[in-house]
């Protein structure tokens, strides 16, 4: 009784002195705070928010609805994520059956020589299993045995892993998301780009017939002695420079629509568009929001958070591998040195149930790192949080003001573009009398021309502008 007492308290100090070390274990994860963010972008406090919008509500021309439509169906990249996505759930599934038992069956067949002079061996050849049979020396063993294994999850630990595993999953779902926004993006911004590019084509081939008549009429007066040579070559050299513009502008056509097959998941094809819109695409106006609908709309900054929130569970999941582990293991089957005794029942009969705790004592170097790199990992997460909340303020607040600016830059270049025009028309009739010079009626048709160009310029900056802050505020992904 005093031996059954012993062992008993034994026991106890045992299970004590691991609780004990493992709780010794210093909880070093940050508490920090994550930084506000302001109450709005412009002293507004109006929550109409354009990111509300599906993309396809939000984009309006129908070729371009046609593209990301085929996008979000075809594009290699978006498909790989998706695949991603797949391995993270399935990844859910393993932590999930690491906390239920381990149920298997199986079966072996062996023989065994035990030496006569040993304990075991004494004790065989001293009886039989067999009546007025001596046993044989080899003995053959024969099993099928259903056998189970379970770790108790007394302190969440595979629990926790498993819900680590979730909120992995959810960013991953997130980041699929954000690649969704940043596609539709893409192919907005490239498309425009195009549409841009064959306004220009056009402006520089009117531009070219202008040259070319005012080419004319320097020969005419050429021949008329009214100017030089010098004239005639200037404006021919001007018409030349144009004419080799035109190839550079096509191979940029050629380059944008090629990238937006791309995009799409397709060979290289005439992209459909309607280029004559291209001026009338800027109409409705565009609400933001306030910045805490940020959290909600932008995929970036729930991929963040929900990384955080694993990180804090990888945190408690590697604090909780240095207490003691409960694993319980159990066996049920039949044994028998002949296949023909394995069904008599219940002399062939086997089971085993049996319990046992482990916890590390000495050496734990590799948990203590594990659990620092856990800790690092979580105020890596943090910060990461807080840069996605700071970028995403910026990205929408640079936009509200690009598009602003740009809206009172396209005031000022209009009118710049339209006194040009004029003024082409005044210097080539005092060009024609002889009032004014070559080089200046040369001189207002490049200003002319750059000024058209600009104009073109500043409207795609205009869309890019828009779309740009559409995907800050966090829209395209519904």
């Amino acid at each position: 009784m005093k031996t059954k007492n012993i062992i008993k308290y034994v026991g106890i100090s045992v299970v004590l002195s691991l609780l004990f070390t493992a709780c010794n274990i210093s909880y070093q994860a940050t508490k920090k705070e994550v930084i506000a963010s302001p109450v709005s972008y412009s002293n507004t406090t109006d929550t109409t928010n354009i990111a509300q919008l599906k993309w396809n509500q939000f984009f309006k021309d129908p070729f371009l609805v046609q593209l990301i439509d085929t996008a979000l169906k075809n594009n290699q990249e978006l498909n790989i994520m998706l695949r991603e996505i797949n391995v993270a759930n399935n990844e859910i599934r393993a932590r999930k059956g690491a906390y239920l038992p381990f149920v298997g069956i199986g079966g072996l067949a062996g023989a065994d020589k035990i030496g006569r002079y040993t304990s075991q061996g004494a004790s065989d050849a001293n009886n039989t299993i067999i009546p007025g049979k001596k046993n044989p020396d080899m003995l053959p063993n024969y099993t099928i045995a259903a056998y189970a294994n379970w770790e108790v999850d007394i302190w969440k630990k595979l629990r926790n892993a498993r819900q680590s595993a979730v909120h992995t999953y959810l960013a991953t779902v997130e980041g699929k998301n954000f690649m969704v926004t940043n596609l539709i993006s893409e192919i907005a911004n490239s498309y425009y780009e195009l549409m841009a590019l064959d306004n220009q084509l056009e402006i520089l081939l009117k531009n070219i017939e202008i040259q070319k008549n005012a080419l004319e009429i320097v020969r005419l007066q050429k021949i008329s002695a009214r100017v030089t040579e010098l004239a005639v070559k200037k404006f021919e050299a001007e018409v030349l420079k144009n004419q080799g513009h035109l190839y550079y502008l096509k191979q940029q056509i050629t380059v944008t629509e090629n990238r937006i097959n791309f995009l799409v998941g397709r060979y290289p094809q005439t992209i459909q568009r309607n280029s004559a819109q291209f001026k009338e695409l800027i109409s409705d106006s565009l609400t933001s929001g306030i910045p805490l609908q940020l959290l909600r709309n932008r995929p970036d900054l729930m991929a963040a958070e929900q990384t955080l929130l694993a990180t804090k569970l990888d945190v408690k999941v590697a604090k909780a591998c240095f207490y003691p582990s409960l694993m319980i293991t159990s066996n049920l089957g039949t044994q028998a040195i002949n296949p023909a005794y394995l069904a008599t029942l219940p002399a062939s009969t086997l089971y085993s149930i049996a319990g046992g705790a482990f916890a590390p004592l000495i050496n734990r170097n590799a948990l203590k790192a594990n659990y620092a790199s856990a800790n690092a990992k979580q105020e890596q997460a943090v910060y990461n949080y807080e840069r996605k909340i700071l970028t995403g303020y910026v990205e929408v607040s640079n936009q509200l003001a690009n598009i602003e600016n740009l809206k009172k830059s396209y005031i000022f270049k209009t009118q710049q573009v339209e006194a040009l025009i004029q003024s082409i028309d005044i210097s080539t009739v005092l060009f024609k009398s002889a009032r004014a010079d070559y080089m200046e009626v040369l001189l207002t048709q490049r200003d002319a021309l750059e000024a058209k160009f600009d104009l073109i310029e500043i409207l795609k900056e205009q869309l890019s502008a828009r779309v740009n802050l559409y995907k800050s505020l966090g829209g395209g992904w519904r």
